[in-house]
């Protein structure tokens, strides 16, 4: 499935572009093209011969819209179809510019004009959308779909997704069917800033004073934008992709083409000029499809690899001034399929992520051939709304502003009541709220079965409503991905000489309960030192949410290794993390320079397997079959990686005590692990536990690590064994033994 921020290398966000003003706006190009008829109309209510209809334009919507869709349906060969949100801010910034310099407007007018553009068309998809996820999507997607809705209707679903994407653990999920409205976001909020700055410069200043003005706040704005755009995309991807700042350059891109166009057409006629300008044409043409067949998720975008298309866009809006004549690149540009592809792009963009992720929420992962059929099919509702609400309200009723925002505000509101809809029935459907925790069953501390004798849950716990949200305390100790060191995060007894450090990433990070647990029945202090993402092992690895190599997570390992060695020593150093950075070999190698380290601290080591890999959102999952126990199984064979402590004989080398739980949360030797055990819900999302299990887990983390923390070496393994040799796992001897 696409994902949202294309140059990661796994899946994320997609990158759905904004062609919120894809119907035909009137740009000022001097004098009509005469070669087609069709191409020769004009904007209607507009005077004939002040401007023209570019039908190029049209055409050139059309290849971005196409290679949107194509990426989306997964087309093979099309992996850059994503470059085409940047042809339509490009195209955005060249009309809106040429809207407001060529024609007297006051400000309730051009917002009047916008809303009832815009608004109408995305309301209408925003109520079909929640219709179909309220009948369609379990009951927990139907919640995050809500609020979606929420951000999408207000217009600003780009800095949600930025929260979301920035968010180590929620990327892990699907994206939204509503994804695609942060490009509208990223749109109107540019309309709102040029609307006022260009519309304001109007009112105060005259001539060539005026036209000074407009240039540089259009260099200015562009310039600095494109300094964020390039930043941002190697500190955090997400917040480069989706956010209005880091965009604003390309609409610049577009409005600067709109300013030198003026120029043009009174020089359009010299032959050189004509050359010139032709060649232009087809050198942004061939700029804007190259990176399309070239890109593809790994490229860090958009950072300096959208330079070719937004400015090969550019070249192309601003060859296209003048006549369009057989050997320009416009002339392409306006044959009939293309112009048909770009008059249907705003509605077909609407209407064809929806489809796709729902389906695929509702079936599965599908084939990039049922994803294309699917996005074909997404034609016929846009083309319903193009024809009987798109058209009807931007050209049958009154051209009073009054009027126009009357319309906006009806846009705005009716998707705002269905989001309240769903979110109640999905509130009702899940039976309740994501309240606070509940106290978490006993749990036992040996033996095969998780929680205490005598001990037993009627209810899934936590409930569905709570699962996601079951986190750890102190969630602020897991630092953001840019930072490279840890702050004082201290639980428990703080002022206690004693103290357990809990080391490591986000799967380290998931057993602060049960770590804190411990602490507190010794009296002792807990320091938490963990970073989401970054192996504790000494190995760099790539972030697929930063988009680039993890710089930060080097720096930090090493200013916490550096930290641990010059503070006072702690009582244990407790090791956890994620066992999938890198290959076999890599982990062996990383952890070996980590373990040289920390053995010369002269503190007991300990260490915790990781835990079994879902690889699939286990709530959403159990919401979607009703919250039955046995369902949502997961395979053994994907759930588990070698180990180079519990299965590569380090620990025994090192004299780190171990504890694997695997065998625990994944009983017996059939080919799948439960997602539910004697009732406890294991898992908040594709691969973290959750909070309540955590605590439950506390007594064998008590009894398997810190039962004689003096005697280095000695492990816990299987359920209900008792310490074998120093440095194994008592029934878990190596790889072959493991689930």
């Amino acid at each position: 499935m696409p994902t949202a921020v294309p140059p990661s290398s796994a899946p994320a966000p997609v990158p759905v572009p904004g062609p919120a003003d894809l119907l035909p706006e009137v740009v000022r190009v001097g004098r009509e093209p005469a070669t087609s008829r069709s191409a020769a109309v004009a904007d209607r209510g507009q005077p004939r011969g002040r401007a023209a209809f570019r039908p190029d334009i049209e055409g050139l919507r059309g290849i971005a819209v196409l290679s949107v869709l194509a990426f989306h349906a997964a087309v093979p060969g099309l992996t850059g179809g994503y470059v085409g949100v940047d042809v339509f801010f490009v195209i955005s910034g060249f009309l809106i510019t040429g809207l407001l310099v060529g024609r007297p407007l006051g400000l309730w007018d051009f917002a009047a004009r916008r809303a009832r553009r815009i608004l109408p068309a995305a309301a209408t998809v925003l109520v079909a959308t929640a219709a179909a996820g309220g009948a369609l999507l379990d009951p927990l997607r139907g919640t995050d779909l809500a609020r979606d809705l929420i951000a999408a209707a207000g217009q600003f679903a780009n800095w949600r997704f930025v929260g979301q994407q920035t968010d180590y653990l929620a990327a892990e999920r699907d994206p939204s069917p509503l994804q695609h409205f942060w490009s509208l976001g990223v749109e109107n909020q540019f309309y709102l800033l040029w609307g006022v700055l260009l519309l304001g410069l109007a009112r105060y200043l005259h001539g060539r004073r005026r036209t000074l003005a407009i240039a540089l706040a259009t260099a200015g704005t562009g310039g600095v934008s494109l300094v964020l755009c390039l930043r941002w995309t190697h500190t955090s991807a997400p917040l480069a992709y989706f956010s209005t700042g880091s965009r604003l350059w390309e609409f610049a891109a577009g409005a600067s083409a709109a300013l030198l166009g003026g120029a043009l057409v009174t020089r359009g006629e010299r032959r050189s000029v004509r050359w010139s300008l032709r060649l232009l044409g087809w050198l942004g043409l061939a700029a804007v499809a190259a990176p399309v067949l070239l890109y593809d998720r790994s490229t860090p975008f958009p950072g300096s690899a959208a330079l070719l298309p937004v400015l090969g866009t550019a070249a192309v809006l601003l060859a296209g001034h003048g006549p369009l004549r057989a050997p320009d690149a416009g002339r392409l540009l306006a044959a009939r399929p293309l112009r048909a592809a770009g008059r249907l792009s705003y509605a077909w963009y609407l209407w064809h992520w929806p489809v796709l992720t729902i389906a695929q929420a509702r079936y599965g992962a599908l084939p990039w051939t049922t994803l294309a059929a699917l996005t074909a099919a997404s034609a016929l509702p846009a083309w319903l709304t193009l024809r009987l609400v798109e058209q009807p309200l931007r050209y049958g009723s009154s051209p009073a502003p009054r009027r126009g925002l009357a319309v906006g505000a009806s846009a705005l509101v009716i998707p705002l009541i269905a989001a309240l809809t769903l979110g109640g029935g999905t509130v009702r459907a899940l039976g309740g709220t994501a309240d606070a925790p509940a106290a978490a069953p006993a749990g036992a501390a040996d033996g095969p079965a998780l929680l205490a004798p005598g001990t037993r849950v009627l209810t899934l716990t936590p409930s569905l409503a709570r699962a996601r949200e079951d986190f750890p305390p102190g969630k602020g100790c897991e630092i953001p991905l840019n930072a490279d060191s840890s702050p004082r995060c201290l639980f428990g007894t703080e002022d206690s000489p004693d103290r357990i450090v809990l080391l490591g990433d986000s799967h380290a990070g998931q057993w602060i309960s049960a770590a804190l647990a411990v602490a507190e029945q010794r009296h002792w202090a807990l320091e938490v030192l963990v970073k989401p993402g970054c192996p504790l092992a000494t190995l760099t690895v790539r972030n697929n949410v930063l988009g680039r190599t993890f710089d930060e997570c080097d720096r930090w390992r090493e200013n916490t290794l550096t930290r641990l060695t010059s503070g006072p020593k702690p009582r244990l150093v407790l090791m956890a993390g994620l066992n999938r950075y890198g290959s076999q070999e890599e982990r062996t190698e990383g952890w070996i320079r980590t373990l040289d380290r920390l053995t010369a601290l002269g503190t007991p080591l300990a260490y915790l397997g990781d835990t079994p890999m879902p690889g699939k959102d286990i709530p959403t999952c159990l919401a979607a079959s009703d919250g039955r126990s046995d369902a949502c199984f997961f395979p053994r064979d994907t759930a588990f990686e070698p180990d180079p402590l519990l299965d590569g004989g380090l620990a025994a080398r090192y004299g780190v005590r171990t504890l694997d739980l695997g065998p625990l949360l994944c009983p017996g030797t059939g080919p799948s692990c439960p997602a539910v055990l004697e009732g406890v819900v294991l898992y908040r999302d594709t691969g973290h536990i959750t909070d309540t299990l955590a605590r439950v887990l506390a007594p064998r983390l008590d009894r398997g690590l810190l039962g004689t923390v003096g005697a280095p070496g000695a492990s816990v393994g299987a359920p209900g064994a008792s310490p074998g040799a120093p440095g194994t796992s008592a029934g878990t001897s190596g790889p072959a033994a493991r689930p």
